[in-house]
């Protein structure tokens, strides 16, 4: 083939090569993109030499405070060892971030490959036929989920707060078993707000970095002095049981009809739909972890302990 034909073919398209990218000494391909966030990407990758696939999250930072958020989410993944949380493979960093002269870095995550996606992929594709999720396969996979939410909000000497917890945030293995992504969002479970100024900076951070459909009501009107602690996950934990009976958060419903997500969720308001696929026990247990007031909302022990009693209660009867 002549130079020429060579120069249309590359111009065209057609000749595609592949992104390759190095991680202390491990050299990996990118084989397509998986999804984007407002902050980050991730990719999935194959180790050239294992032909091992993982999924590469890339964080851009365009400063050095970018940096340590990103480190601090390397550091999450380091200490939080756990069967249904996410482990981290390998971690580094490329380039340095410099506001003042534009110059970004990134942080490059290897981390698990889930081929079956996440609980929000798997329950779409069921909404499609209407397909619901077996009541013992709901509660088995909820319980798991609140086993890795206990040993954040456990975790010693500092308990930590997910605070982004979704169906888009849990992965599932090839046998359903729910494994806890994205710690981008974790912090320390009580934060202390002390005037107009922490609470505007804390409700900016929620809204940035927490999916409104499943945002607990103090955060989006955080008061000038408060104690925000770790019942935002049992919020967000209740809207992921909603959405594992009726494929989507009851806030995602809401959205969708185009009303206010925001006064849904502090007024309380939970539609649940017509029809008897689940029993009263389910929308109760629902019910116990959507309170408004936080302070009337259960730690995540009462969460299981009720739950389990569910769980042996339909095992029961069957």
């Amino acid at each position: 083939m002549n130079t020429l034909g060579l120069s249309i073919i590359m111009k065209m398209g057609c000749i595609c090569v592949k992104e390759h990218i190095n991680i202390n000494g491990i050299r990996y391909v990118v084989i397509e993109r998986l999804g984007e966030g407002g902050f980050s990407c991730v990719d999935l990758v194959q180790n050239t030499t294992t032909k091992k696939k993982y999924a590469l999250k890339r964080i851009t930072c365009h400063s050095i405070e970018d940096q340590k958020i990103a480190m601090q989410e390397i550091n999450y993944y380091k200490k939080l060892r756990h069967p249904n949380i996410i482990e981290l493979v390998d971690s580094t960093f490329k380039g340095s971030a410099d506001i003042i002269i534009h110059a970004t870095s990134e942080a490059f995550l290897i981390l698990p490959y889930y081929k079956r996606g996440t609980l929000h992929d798997y329950l779409t594709l069921r909404s499609f036929n209407k397909s619901y999720l077996d009541i013992i396969d709901i509660l088995r996979i909820f319980l798991e989920v609140c086993e890795a939410i206990k040993f954040l909000h456990d975790f010693t000497p500092d308990p930590i707060a997910h605070r982004d917890l979704k169906t888009a945030n849990i992965c599932l293995t090839e046998q359903t078993d729910p494994i806890l992504m994205d710690l981008g969002s974790c912090g320390p479970a009580k934060v202390q707000v002390c005037g107009a100024q922490d609470a505007q900076k804390l409700q900016d951070l929620a809204a940035e970095r927490c999916s409104m459909t499943y945002r607990a009501p103090e955060l989006f009107h955080v008061e000038s002095y408060c104690v925000i602690d770790q019942r935002v996950d049992i919020w967000s934990l209740g809207c992921v049981l909603f959405a594992m009976m009726y494929f989507k958060s009851p806030y995602d419903i809401v959205y969708e009809k185009g009303d206010s997500v925001n006064l849904a969720v502090i007024s309380g308001t939970i539609c649940f739909p017509q029809g008897e696929h689940f029993s009263d026990d389910l929308h109760d247990l629902v019910r116990f972890m959507l309170k408004v007031n936080p302070s009337e909302r259960p730690f995540i022990d009462a969460v299981i302990q009720k739950a389990q009693g569910f769980k042996k209660k339909i095992e029961t009867m069957v």
